[in-house]
């Protein structure tokens, strides 16, 4: 089955020139022009599995979409597409659960690679059941399942959260380098500085933290990355 990607974009010769390339692809494609016409897509269209979501809209921003998405399709790749350069902004994006950020202008050649790495990661994480469990008191990574819960309790990801997740659990008690988890996570061709790691690590860090402010689990080894610690 086509893998399905909405298109929101209000420039209509930038949104019909990437569904083009999109649909040369092989993509199923479908297009919105505003906010509030690509959230009433989301809920009328079935299997989107990936949604480009240009910042800068008459109506509703993009920003706002992507947080509807997270809120109500947690499993749905995110890219944003902004001729905005400023950290603030990439920031913005990334904690309202953005899994990818290009810069306008871009070239095509890029979207199609940063879409495909993103939908093979997606698939990778759901297609991988050589240990379909990974246990961590009180964590349980259900890794057919896609989720994690704490204490039985599911607590919401979203792909590259969940990838994250499942990186740190798999080398518990080992300290991974920031490099390691962008190569892990976003591939070795991946162009952003590792911002995008300490952003997400603070998203999960405020879900499964009992006080995000001293995180017991997921630890930061200042100057290098991270590590997972088990409860002992």
């Amino acid at each position: 089955m086509k893998e399905k990607i909405l298109i929101l974009e209000d420039e209509i010769g930038i949104r019909s020139f990437v569904s083009i390339n999109l649909k040369r692809e092989g993509y199923d494609v479908i297009e919105a022009g505003t906010g509030q016409e690509a959230i009433e897509k989301m809920n009328s269209e079935s299997d989107i599995s990936l949604a480009l979501l240009d910042v800068m809209l008459p109506d509703i921003s993009g920003i706002e979409v992507c947080k509807y998405i997270r809120q109500n399709f947690d499993q749905i790749g995110i890219i944003m597409l902004t001729a905005k350069a400023q950290e603030d902004d990439k920031i913005e994006g990334f904690i309202s659960g953005a899994d990818d950020y290009i810069i306008k202008p871009f070239s095509i050649k890029e979207l199609l690679f940063r879409v495909s790495a993103l939908l093979r990661r997606i698939k990778k994480d759901t297609n991988n059941s050589s240990n379909s469990k990974i246990t961590s008191p009180p964590f349980l990574l259900d890794l057919d399942k896609r989720k994690l819960f704490k204490n039985s309790q599911e607590i919401e990801l979203t792909p590259t959260e969940f990838s994250i997740v499942k990186y740190l659990m798999t080398n518990a008690k080992q300290s991974l380098s920031r490099d390691q988890i962008l190569d892990e996570v976003w591939g070795t061709n991946y162009l952003y500085d590792f911002k995008i790691v300490d952003v997400n690590i603070r998203r999960i860090r405020n879900k499964i933290e009992d006080d995000p402010s001293k995180p017991k689990y997921i630890q930061t080894v200042w100057g290098y990355g991270y590590c997972f610690r088990k409860e002992e």
